[in-house]
This record gives C-alpha cells, structure tokens and sequence, in this order.
C-alpha cells in the first residue's frame, strides 16, 4: 500500500449511480478486510450509510466524508489512500481540486473522464508536479478509453510478434454495441458543448486529435465525421460519438510509450454498420442523430440491472503494415459500456495501481502506458472482457 497509508482504493462518489456499481463490484470481487482495503466515500455521511446498508455491505467498510465544494475535506480524504476513484463528473465542475490534491498528496487517481478541455488543462497545470511528488493520474479508465486504448496496445504487441514490428496504421471499428449512454456522460457533454460555445481555445482543443499530446503534433489524421464505404472491412461506416476522446488518449498513450506506433502513427474510430444500400442508410442516419444533445437524463439515472447484464459491445481493430499485411484483434465486453462494464473497469485500473507500485512513475498518464498488460490481464481475469487475436 502506498505509504503504508490507512486506505487502499476509496471509491468518491459512492453514493451515485456509477459510483454505486463500483462499491457493489469491489465488495463481490475483493470483500471486507481482505486484499483490498477499499472505502465508500461522498458528501453525507447518512446517505453513505444508507447506501452501503441497501447493498447489504459489512459495516467495517470505511465511510469517508468529502464534497467538492469544501477543499480541506478533499485534501483529507487524498491524504488517507493510497489510490482515489472518483465518478463525481463532470470533471471540469467537481474534479480540478482532488486532481489538485491527490498530486499534492502523493495518490494515484483514476476516474471516467471523456472531456478533453479539462484533461489538456490538467496535463499542462499537473504533470510536473504529478512527476515530483509520484501521483500516478490516469484519466479515462471507463468505456472511454479502456478498451480502445488497450485494444491498440494489444494490436501492436499481435503485431511485433506476427510482423516483427508494430503497424503505422489501425483502424477501430465497433462492430457492435448494446447499451446506452451513462446520465454522468451526458452532462459531461452538455456541459463541453457549453464551454466550448463561450471558449475558441476549447474548441480548438476538442478538433486537434494530438490536443493532449503538448509539443508534438503526427501525421494527419481521418476526421471520421460522415459516413463512407470502409474498403477493408467492405462494409460502410458510420462516426462514432466516442471517436473524438478516444483518439486523442490513444496518441496520448503513443508519446508517453516515446512513439512505439510510431510518429508517423495515424488512428480513426467508426462504427460498423454494414455492406449494401441498408449499411448505407444506417451509416447516414447514424451521421445525423442528434439525441445525445437532446437526452433528458442526468447524472445519477441509469439502466437496470436487468438492461446492464443484457448489454455487450464488440470492438474490431485492424492494423496495416508499410506492405499492406494485415493483423486483426478484437475487444469485447460482457456488459453495457455506460455502466455495467464502466464500473467494472474502472475498479480494476484502481485495484491494478495499487497492487502494482512499479507500473509506472509519477506523472499523468493513459491506461496503456500506465498499466498495460497488467491490466488487460485483470480484466480478462475479473471484469468480463476479452482480448483475441482474430487472424
């Protein structure tokens, strides 16, 4: 443990929906005083209590007491873990200080972002401070950009033993997805969309594929923003809404691996929809859905658990070589990617840095860097994911 500190993981946010998946998945995976001393931590001590006694969790699971808002309760919550795993988003509202603090205090950090403004702010504000004090900060340890980052990683690693090297090129393509959106990532994008209408700067950062890699910019890179007949896959492919987060953590995790894919390294992400006149159309009314700015849901409001064990996503990742030889891998999860599967990612990115003191250094990192194969090894292991090698 780090420091020999009181607290192994302490899931902040608790008593929200997600936070709640987390908490229910860490005490069926790793119980009550066993290898992992977790904690359930939020803004009232009653709520916590009522939350922890309607999952039926043994009362010697710490309850701790931290709200955003009161600075010196955040700090005090850093000081006691080893590892924070925050769900409170958006992040660019309730996240800036535990970052802040967590750096601070010396504690690794994980949580579910998908909002880059922030994610830039805090990389350029933290990182040399993160490197000091050994905080490791991994953002996006959820359905954006675990399997898509780690998807590459084990591509590329398919790729050096099958090549010989890795491949400058991979596209990602979600073959399939059941499952809806979490109400925490829709407020995340409401309010980026909100900033963004006030901020040129932000905006900027949210079109730039290379805005979380400072002082180096690659190869130009597919927009993946209209539909179009995928030669390779001979189907036609639609843009998917997670693409513009996920691409940026995936050159993110390149420059921190000192550009293992190459500098030269060009990524897109589309969603599958299908050969024929029907992909066509599928592919196009994809392009034009609009709902997810439309969504009433907030944070706090999910699926049940019925809709959260019934879902599943496939991703395919195709990677090319200079001599057109190809190599194929998939990620697919056991669970809906909002949530079911979220949490279960997320605990274990948490329960990964605290086992493993020696899988990176301080710093702000992406999950492939900072945890690799570690991690791939305890999601197949734990969390219902699954890494093939398709040819």
């Amino acid at each position: 443990m780090k420091d020999n500190r009181e607290l192994g993981v302490v899931v902040y946010g608790a008593t929200g929906f997600t936070g709640r998946l987390v908490a229910e998945y860490l005490n069926k995976q790793y119980g009550v005083n066993g290898e992992v001393v977790w904690a359930m931590a939020g803004r009232s001590l009653s709520k916590l209590e009522q939350v922890r006694d309607e999952m039926n969790i043994s009362a010697d699971v710490p309850l701790v007491v931290a709200d955003a808002s009161d600075i010196a309760s955040v700090k005090a919550m850093a000081e006691r873990a080893s590892v924070i795993c925050t769900t409170v988003g958006p992040y660019q509202l309730y996240g800036s200080e535990l970052v802040e603090a967590c750096v601070a205090a010396g504690t690794d950090y994980v949580d579910l972002c998908g909002e880059p403004g922030w994610m830039h702010k805090m990389i350029g504000a933290h990182s040399d401070a993160a490197r000091a004090s050994g905080a490791r900060v991994v953002f996006s340890c959820g359905f954006d950009s675990i399997p898509f980052d780690l998807g590459v990683l084990f591509l590329q690693k398919t790729a050096e033993q099958k090549l010989g090297s890795t491949v400058p090129r991979v596209r990602g393509r979600v073959r399939g997805m059941k499952g809806t959106f979490s109400g925490g990532t829709l407020a995340s994008f409401r309010t980026t969309m909100a900033a963004a209408s006030k901020d040129r700067d932000l905006v900027n950062v949210l079109r730039n594929p290379f805005s979380l890699t400072p002082s180096f910019t690659g190869a130009d890179q597919p927009l993946g923003n209209k539909p179009k007949f995928d030669e390779l896959l001979q189907s036609w492919v639609a843009p998917f809404v997670m693409a513009s987060i996920n691409t940026k953590n995936i050159h993110r995790s390149n420059m921190l691996m000192d550009h293992q894919y190459g500098t030269d390294f060009v990524y897109d992400e589309m969603m599958v929809t299908g050969p024929g006149e029907k992909g066509e159309a599928i592919a196009h009314h994809i392009a034009n859905d609009t709902s997810m700015a439309d969504d009433p849901r907030q944070p706090g409001e999910g699926p049940d658990k019925d809709e959260r064990e019934s879902g599943m996503y496939d991703v395919l990742f195709v990677g090319e070589a200079k001599d057109g030889q190809l190599v194929k891998v998939s990620v697919q999860g056991d669970r809906d990617p909002g949530y079911g599967s979220t949490s279960k990612m997320i605990a274990e990115s948490a329960v990964c840095l605290l086992k493993n003191p020696e899988a990176a250094s301080g710093g702000i990192w992406t999950p492939a860097p900072a945890m690799g194969s570690l991690l791939i090894d305890r999601l197949q292991k734990n969390a219902g994911l699954t890494f093939i090698i398709e040819n």
